[in-house]
């Protein structure tokens, strides 16, 4: 059957292919002849590996192979230069190649909900145009601090993982309109304030279950920052550096303390 289909869009020039839900333990290497590609969807199969003949893709932009069998990242997505949305959703990734993310410099949108990853590789800094990003329903520890060198970055999404916490220098991430954040084990928000966030959603997380600073005179003041969220609460605590005790005293800023006893 999928047989069939290559050779009806080879015949035909096609620029999309359909071979989703069909079963397919390998991807016929006819697929890479069919130079004016720009849409792939082998979703639903039972794929392990890619074949080096989708090397000479190089108009496709979207490649979808989520719910497959992919253990590591396929060594020929690292060909297909020109790829703007790759779904990876649903596979049993542990990790990231490094050298695949080097070709992927002008993916905008990546989905890998449902994987295996423990971690992040810090050469995702390497995915400068990325705008969306998901990783939801993995088991991350930790997110690389060179993550928040994608500027263009405006979706992040970590929910279900195995997060403490974030990188200190996620307020340079100035374009991030959404974080989703829900079913971590995430004690404190680092600084936000560069942040302009439309939505921040943060369930299950136990920022409120330690303890305060119990004494005020320290300059590291656990403060609360207003932000819109879709939450019932209002407000969370966020980790804040002031100039001074005096400093926060003075009018003029929108941070408060908590009093415990």
């Amino acid at each position: 059957m999928a047989d069939s289909l290559v050779l009806r869009a080879l015949r035909g020039n096609a620029r999309h292919l359909d071979l989703g839900g069909k079963q397919l333990r390998r991807v016929p290497k006819a697929v890479g002849r069919l130079q004016a590609l720009t849409r792939l969807q082998l979703r639903n199969n039972l794929i392990t590996e890619l074949p080096a003949e989708l090397q000479t893709l190089d108009n496709l932009t979207d490649l979808n192979l989520g719910n497959n069998s992919l253990e590591a990242l396929p060594e020929v997505l690292k060909h297909l230069t020109q790829l703007k949305k790759l779904h990876l959703f649903g596979n049993k990734l542990g990790n990231l190649s490094p050298s695949v993310l080097e070709g992927l410099g002008h993916l905008v949108f990546l989905n890998l909900n449902d994987n295996k990853l423990t971690t992040l590789p810090a050469e995702m800094d390497r995915l400068l145009e990325l705008k969306y990003l998901y990783v939801n329903n993995n088991q991350l520890g930790s997110i690389p601090n060179k993550l928040c060198l994608l500027q263009h970055l405006c979706e992040l999404h970590l929910a279900n993982n195995n997060l403490k916490l974030l990188p200190h220098d996620i307020g340079y991430l100035t374009n991030l309109k959404k974080l989703s954040l829900p079913r971590n084990q995430i004690e404190e928000l680092p600084e936000l304030l560069e942040l302009k966030l439309d939505e921040l959603y943060y369930e299950q997380n136990p920022l409120l279950e330690k303890n305060l600073i119990s004494s005020a005179q320290q300059n590291e003041v656990l403060s609360l920052q207003k932000i819109r969220m879709t939450s019932p609460a209002r407000v969370i605590p966020v980790r804040a550096f002031l100039c001074s005790y005096g400093c926060f005293n003075k009018p003029g800023h929108h941070y408060y303390g908590i009093a415990t006893p």
